[in-house]
């Protein structure tokens, strides 16, 4: 009974040793290491913060483009505010021009002068120029008209800039046909703009008008409706 109880208590024993073996080895951990992965894991969630924050020191594409973003909106700001000063100043006499008399239609066949030099026959005629899809020449000429009376030096240079990106450039819809001639005149006075930079192209669309739509305004049945619904009205007044 002795030796049977002695070797019971040695098989206790190993059991229990083997259980705080098996137990201990595999939870036991340095706590330097601990410490020192918590730490890591900080700082990488500080640079994903630091990287939403920044974004533009990550991505190329938005760091070359913040200043040129910001200097390109300010000089379309600058281009949409002088752009409206001169669609306000070149439609001012469509707008208000009152309707024409009898006498003013009459003259406008006379010639294209005497057209051009009424603000009622500008109106009717620029509407012509819509059916022919063409209304960018009379628009053009308008806006050179009121350019050069412009004295302020800022404001010569930015509707200058407008002008020719909105009727010069062969990029924009409302180009006006201008040979090479006056195109590489305009290209120089580009480099330092006056009040005369246009003065040649608007002489040539002026001609170009004058030449090709105005005889066929004269003829169409707008100018003709016109005359007539006036002189119909003329007995009664």
């Amino acid at each position: 009974m002795g030796s049977e109880r002695m070797e019971m208590r040695k098989r206790q024993m190993s059991v229990q040793q083997e259980s705080m073996a098996g137990g201990t080895t595999p939870t036991q951990q340095d706590p330097n290491q601990s410490q020192n992965q918590g730490n890591q894991n900080q700082g990488n969630q500080s640079q994903v913060n630091q990287r939403g924050n920044n974004a533009c020191c990550f991505c190329w594409c938005c760091c070359c483009s913040c200043s040129w973003y910001e200097q390109n909106e300010e000089r379309e700001e600058r281009n949409r505010r002088a752009s409206y000063d001169l669609k306000a100043e070149g439609t001012a006499d469509c707008e208000d021009s009152p309707p024409p008399t009898l006498e003013e239609v009459r003259s406008w066949a006379q010639s294209f002068d005497r057209l051009m030099s009424c603000a009622a026959g500008r109106v009717a005629f620029r509407l012509f120029l819509c059916t022919e899809f063409s209304e960018e020449n009379m628009l053009f000429w308008l806006a050179c008209e009121e350019f050069t009376k412009e004295t302020n030096k800022t404001s010569i240079e930015e509707k200058a800039r407008v002008i020719y990106e909105d009727y010069v450039s062969i990029l924009s819809p409302k180009e006006v046909s201008l040979d090479s001639r006056v195109r590489e005149v305009i290209n120089k006075n580009m480099l330092e703009p006056s009040s005369q930079t246009f003065v040649d192209a608007q002489v040539q669309i002026y001609t170009l008008m004058q030449r090709d739509s105005y005889p066929r305004y004269m003829n169409s049945p707008a100018y003709k409706n016109l005359l007539n619904s006036l002189s119909e009205q003329a007995p009664e007044s």
